[in-house]
């Protein structure tokens, strides 16, 4: 059996760089047989798109550097719980495992709210793993919300 690498440090460092443009703290990485493909934090001020979440951003530059819409060998780690939004992407370009850090109880979209993996019109369910680097996750969220307040 194989060991177990985790990609959440990755995510966190892009997290952080979202914060410091002003952006929430979200990172998310796609990864390939142990291959980074692609890395990105929050940019839906910078971009003026409210799409642009983290992991939006990971899966076009993945769908775009292998000129496929399905990632079907690729595992996800983010570091908050994907929005329905982007559980809804994430299951139409088929991602294998989604890996996250903290839970989102206001606007989750896979454990909490609509769960869009559990839905019968899902076409696809990763296998997905919570609790990732939670601690740092959260309490970058926490921080970064606790100046705006």
């Amino acid at each position: 059996m194989s060991e177990f690498t985790t990609y959440m440090d990755l995510a966190l460092t892009e997290a952080r760089a979202a914060a410091h443009r002003g952006e929430t703290p979200v990172g998310a990485v796609i990864v390939q047989d142990g291959c980074v493909l692609a890395m990105a934090g929050n940019r839906t001020r910078e971009l003026s798109d409210p799409s642009a979440h983290a992991e939006m951003l990971v899966i076009r530059e993945a769908c775009r550097l292998m000129s496929s819409e399905r990632l079907p060998d690729m595992d996800l780690y983010v570091t908050l719980e994907p929005c329905p939004m982007c559980a809804a992407t994430i299951s139409a370009a088929r991602i294998r495992r989604v890996y996250y850090g903290a839970p989102d109880p206001k606007s989750g979209g896979v454990e909490q709210g609509p769960r869009i993996f559990s839905h019968p019109q899902c076409h696809h369910k990763p296998e997905v793993y919570a609790g990732i680097g939670e601690e740092e996750s959260a309490e970058l969220l926490r921080d970064f919300f606790a100046t705006r307040r």
